[in-house]
């Protein structure tokens, strides 16, 4: 049986990320790497200039990959840092809803997901440029930004406490009047919500752009006008175009929305304020990304295997 190939590894962990103990990831990292070969890093998030402690350490150990371990917010923070070097991400999920992990087909338990961190194929996904900030998933402004702020504030953890902020954010929705343009059109409309999407679902499976694609150089503008039940329906149990009526869906490269006063807004599942203005533009191909083999990409060579790089 052939040796694997020896990696230089980071994981980096934020240990206040959804409900799980960040110690068993630590333990079940060491344990599934004991007996392979690589280099083992470990740093823990604290909070305080998390940013700059990634970007250090990237520095000083030059890694093959870096592993966020952690919800959406940490693995973006930790993309960020990974933007335009060719160096993979990988996820291993740990957050509330684990959007991104979701949306990659990355999944929860430990094991498998680390397989995918030393065996998966590496592809090369674009990300959208939000007023300053990076978003890999999803941002919006309105009902679902506001949810991601109770949340924040809550004491609560874990899909539970998501569900009970669910129900304090429909009781105190409100309607915003939006103009959204982009190079081809200029629209007036009243929405309860808006997103940014890169990708097509939320972490907790609601598929709200059923056209995403991490790859395609686009992204998507989708303006829900109304909660209505058919299209709630949509969302989670039949992926399909909405009506254009209740939920409006728009491609583009870059877009500029203003509202009529100042609505919540949030980036990969991080609450970032409130907001009148945005400005997002596609940036194509910024991060490699570690991906499952689909069952027909086993089947390729070695010599067929292309690892997308950025450097």
């Amino acid at each position: 049986m052939d040796q694997p190939e020896k990696l230089n590894l980071l994981f980096v962990i934020n240990p206040i990320s959804g409900g799980k103990k960040k110690t068993d990831f630590e333990i079940a990292i060491k344990e599934h790497c004991e007996s392979l070969p690589h280099d083992l890093n470990i740093v823990f998030l604290t909070g305080k200039n998390d940013e700059e402690l990634v970007q250090k350490e990237i520095k000083r150990l030059n890694p093959q990959r870096v592993v966020g371990v952690g919800g959406d917010g940490t693995i973006t923070m930790v993309a960020k840092q990974l933007l335009g070097t060719g160096i993979p991400l990988g996820i291993l999920p740990a957050g509330s809803a684990n959007g991104m992990a979701r949306e990659l087909d990355i999944p929860e338990n430990i094991t498998a997901a680390l397989d995918i961190v030393l065996k998966g194929q590496v592809k090369c996904c674009d990300v959208i440029k939000i007023n300053k900030e990076i978003c890999l998933h999803l941002s919006d402004i309105g009902l679902n930004a506001q949810l991601v702020k109770y949340f924040e504030e809550s004491n609560m953890r874990g899909k539970l406490g998501y569900a009970r902020m669910v129900f304090k954010v429909l009781l105190k929705r409100r309607v915003m009047r939006v103009v959204v343009e982009t190079a081809n059109e200029q629209l007036k409309r009243n929405a309860v919500m808006l997103v940014l999407a890169n990708a097509s679902k939320y972490g907790t499976g609601a598929v709200i752009n059923p056209e995403g694609d991490l790859y395609d150089g686009l992204f998507e503008v989708i303006i829900v006008r109304k909660l209505a039940f058919s299209e709630l329906v949509k969302m989670w149990f039949r992926p399909q175009p909405f009506n254009p009526k209740k939920i409006e869906v728009l491609h583009a490269t870059a877009v500029t929305i203003e509202t009529s006063h100042k609505v919540h807004f949030q980036v990969d599942g991080e609450y970032l304020g409130k907001v009148q203005k945005v400005t997002a533009a596609i940036q194509p191909r910024q991060l490699n990304i570690m991906l499952p083999w689909k069952e027909d990409e086993k089947e390729t060579t070695a010599a067929d295997k292309v690892h997308f790089l950025n450097a």
